[in-house]
């Protein structure tokens, strides 16, 4: 990553406020983008990878290639992520960025991939907080819910955002991570998982 200005292109409100005019952030010119969606995000997914491939970066669909009114978005996305998380792992550059008509199905096929931190991102800030705060490595977007334009600027936000490596925000990720693998967090009281379900179901 190198340090330098922040273009107009990326620079969000957070980044203004906090820094005035002279916004100056840590960023990576260009990455790898892994990208999914279903029939309601098709135009916008061509539409996204032509700006995202004309900013420099290296795009890879994982589908659908056709409109298909009927299909199902989970395999997509969860391809989507597992390349993320595996790129990631391999120390490759790379974010996601998954998409349909809400946005919250795909959110959810891309989190039950282990080690994906998929955001649901709905206004500049989230986009920012989403990197920021949380590491999040795939972005989620309604398709149906913004405007192109709109939705384009969220995740140009999102790609060049850099994680803010703060010990509070690394702590929580890490007993995400944590639980993901274990199903425990260390210093940290979780509630068996039988014990859970007996309550929910009133035993």
């Amino acid at each position: 990553m190198t340090g330098r200005r922040c273009p107009p292109q990326f620079c969000s409100r957070l980044h203004l406020e906090r820094q005035s005019q002279d916004c100056e952030v840590a960023y990576t010119d260009t990455m790898r983008i892994h990208i999914a969606t279903d029939h309601a995000g098709l135009d916008f997914s061509q539409d996204l990878q032509s700006h995202l491939r004309s900013a420099g970066h290296e795009v890879i669909d994982h589908g659908p290639t056709s409109f298909q009114p009927l299909d199902d978005y989970p395999s997509f996305c969860i391809n989507a992520a597992l390349a993320v998380v595996r790129d990631q792992a391999a120390g490759i550059e790379c974010l996601g960025v998954v998409f349909g008509g809400s946005g919250n199905g795909e959110q959810i096929s891309a989190n039950k991939v282990a080690g994906a931190r998929a955001a649901l991102v709905w206004n500049e800030s989230t986009a920012v907080l989403a990197r920021q705060h949380n590491d999040a490595n795939l972005i989620s977007i309604g398709a149906r819910e913004h405007s192109l334009e709109a939705a384009k600027r969220y995740i140009d936000i999102f790609i060049a955002e850099p994680f803010s490596a703060e010990e509070r925000h690394a702590r929580r990720i890490a007993q995400i991570a944590e639980y993901e693998s274990s199903g425990l967090i260390a210093g940290h009281e979780i509630s068996p998982a039988a014990a859970s379900a007996d309550s929910i179901g009133g035993v």
